[in-house]
């Protein structure tokens, strides 16, 4: 499960309105029938327009700046391994994102009239996707990138004798090009993964628009604070402050898991990944204290997080090279995007 929080910008300044993301998010129904189209939902209603949407999370930002995001947005991407337990796709992920939103108000150390937030003080519009392009992010990208950059200046060479600029052999410069293209580490149904490119299986996840200001338009409820739980004088009064962002990610693991019946392996927790790259070596003693099959798994599930793969070391043994996970750790970024709130 990997879970990111982001406040929505356009260059340095936070985006005014949410007009462009809400369009970006209606890319999927292009083309498609009338049944098949990912309407918005939020915790009560399954069908909202995305005139809606905007209306209402840009109708609800009084007294905010510029320079304050006027909405956040929240991405959720299950793994392959928990997206096999949903029997329906779309329903199954809705019922999902209203348990998820209720771990996101509950990790608020706030207060309105003296009493915790709730589900219903948040003004929240969400939307399933079934796609996913390869992204210049995506370690696919960045290790094919090597392979990429020659095709291209063979094609640029191709395209120089071709139209006079340059003497060469076209027919023996193509065969080089075909030569890197199957050379290349990362492909898809044969074809070398390029930016842009679909990707293939089960890609469904869930992107949520959450405005800051609760539904009263009054109160400011920032997943972006600083604070984990704190409070401060303001007029006089303590106010209770600040987001438990640890809290957040490992509540919603567990919601997931109680909602689907998932048994979550040791690699897949939210608090393994911060221990990879913030403790190595108590992640390594915890990963080697793990019964075979499940510390197999383990190592099968960090090879598909876009880690360097495992040298051929026996896993059984207790005396597997930390310096492995020193190699690893190179990687870590992609395995604990659920540790960053983007902010």
């Amino acid at each position: 499960m990997y879970i990111t929080i982001t406040p929505q910008r356009l260059g340095t300044n936070y985006s005014q309105s949410s007009a462009d993301f809400v369009g970006y998010l209606e890319k999927e129904n292009q083309g498609l029938e009338q049944q098949d189209i990912e309407h918005f939902f939020n915790q009560y209603v399954d069908e909202i327009s995305a005139e809606e949407v905007v209306k209402e999370i840009d109708g609800n930002n009084a007294k905010l700046k510029k320079k304050e995001p006027k909405f956040y947005s929240i991405t959720v991407s299950p793994s392959k391994y928990e997206l096999r337990k949903l029997q329906n796709n779309s329903q199954d992920l809705k019922t999902y994102t209203r348990e998820l939103m209720k771990d996101y108000v509950a990790s608020f150390n706030r207060e309105i009239n003296g009493r915790p937030i709730s589900i219903n003080d948040i003004k929240y519009y969400a939307k399933i996707e079934h796609q996913r392009t390869f992204k210049g992010t995506d370690f696919q990208i960045k290790e094919n990138q090597p392979f990429a950059t020659k095709i291209l200046q063979l094609k640029t060479d191709i395209r120089n004798i071709q139209e006079g600029r340059a003497e060469g052999n076209i027919r023996k410069l193509q065969k080089e090009i075909a030569k890197l293209e199957r050379q290349t580490p990362h492909q898809q149904n044969g074809k070398r993964i390029v930016q842009g490119m679909l990707k293939e299986g089960n890609q469904s996840h869930i992107h949520i628009i959450v405005s800051r200001k609760d539904a009263s338009n009054s109160i400011s409820l920032s997943p972006g604070s600083k604070h984990k739980a704190s409070e401060v004088e303001m007029h006089g009064k303590n106010v209770k402050r600040g987001f438990d962002r640890d809290r957040f990610f490992e509540n919603a693991e567990k919601s997931f898991d109680k909602t689907f019946g998932y048994k979550r392996n040791f690699a897949e927790t939210y608090k393994a990944r911060k221990d990879f790259v913030k403790n190595p070596k108590l992640y390594f003693a915890a990963l080697m204290k793990l019964p075979a099959n499940e510390r197999a798994l383990a190592f099968k599930m960090m090879t598909k997080t876009g880690l360097p793969i495992v040298p051929s070391i026996p896993i059984t043994q207790a005396q597997i090279a930390l310096r492995v996970f020193k190699r690893l750790r190179r990687g870590a970024e992609i395995a604990i995007k659920s540790s960053s709130i983007g902010i």
